[in-house]
């Protein structure tokens, strides 16, 4: 009898060991740190996710937090990606963020139109998603990347579209990148070239650097397809397009908010003062409209404008009517 008894305290007691071990390691928080990152791969194990979050103190037990997901069935739908967990949250609160995809990381990236690789850059640098000088090696080597539409070269300057992404916080440079060229294909490449290298004339990849052009260009929606009227004339009559974007692509680092004369001599293959036809390359991420403009620009007489301080523009057909509109802008009027 007195066996038994002893038998019995001694299992209450394993059992209390027991229920203290679960509500120390599945409902007491394990401390009152930062906030921590952790990257769920696809196809991890429950034991591996376990071994992570108790290597990042969020968890005290990997074998209680497994034990738990396993009883529970939750292992099943954990799902990838970054998580932002503090050691504040107690392991089953972690283990439901995991389950239900809560508190996971991201950044919200804008890239408006008209930005450059360099601009891009700096945004991604800014959002602390990745450093300016890794995002700007991946996006300068396009051969790292196969893309559907005809391969940009010699960087990927103006086929990272403008538009605004959902990011996972530790993504990579790489990662980022695709997404942004997914998001070109969708919206260039299938739905205005509909998969075509080709469009009245022109290759792909000179409406793109067209399109460019026109983006840095024009200030007023409206003017986009004049503006690409304008630069096409040129180019069919042999006439250099003299774009002042294109000089401030080349100054790179240098732009300047008013160009002097002594700056349309900069040393470039993107110097359109000094080369005929268009640059190289695009000089920054046209959106949607100015690459309408560039497809289907406008039939204008026009080889000349001029900007007004408002940032309209001011057409001409012959060199002295751009000239007096220069002088008449100059005067104030």
């Amino acid at each position: 009898m007195r066996l038994r008894t002893i038998s019995r305290l001694v299992a209450l007691c394993a059992l209390a060991a027991m229920a203290s071990a679960v509500v120390w390691g599945l409902l007491i928080p394990a401390g009152n740190d930062a906030p921590t990152l952790i990257t769920i791969s696809r196809g991890d194990s429950i034991s591996k996710v376990a071994a992570e979050l108790r290597a990042k103190g969020l968890i005290r037990s990997g074998e209680v937090f497994s034990a738990a997901a396993y009883l529970s069935g939750k292992w099943r739908r954990v799902q990838a990606g970054r998580f932002e967990l503090t050691p504040t949250m107690t392991p089953l609160e972690i283990l439901d963020a995991i389950c239900l995809g809560q508190r996971k990381a991201w950044r919200w990236l804008t890239v408006p139109e008209g930005y450059t690789l360099q601009q891009i850059a700096q945004e991604v640098d800014k959002e602390k998603l990745t450093s300016a000088a890794e995002f700007l090696a991946q996006a300068q080597a396009p051969t790292d990347f196969t893309t559907p539409f005809p391969a940009p070269r010699p960087s990927l300057e103006g086929y990272l579209f403008p538009d605004t992404y959902r990011v996972d916080a530790g993504q990579s440079s790489s990662a980022i990148i695709e997404q942004m060229l997914r998001r070109f294909d969708r919206v260039v490449w299938q739905d205005l070239f509909h998969q075509k290298a080709a469009y009245n004339g022109r290759s792909f990849r000179d409406a793109i650097i067209l399109a460019s052009l026109v983006e840095a260009e024009a200030k007023h929606e409206k003017e986009r397809p004049i503006i690409a009227g304008v630069l096409l004339n040129r180019l069919s009559r042999g006439i250099k397009l003299e774009c002042d974007a294109t000089i401030q692509y080349a100054l790179g680092d240098g732009r300047k908010t008013r160009l002097l004369n002594q700056d349309l001599s900069v040393p470039s293959p993107y110097n359109t003062y000094q080369h005929e036809g268009l640059p190289p390359g695009p000089i920054c991420s046209p959106g949607e409209a100015s690459i309408r403009a560039a497809m289907k620009p406008a039939k204008v007489p026009y080889l000349y404008y001029v900007a007004r301080p408002d940032g309209s523009h001011v057409f001409s057909v012959t060199f002295a009517q751009h000239e007096a509109a220069i002088a008449q802008i100059r005067r104030g009027h």
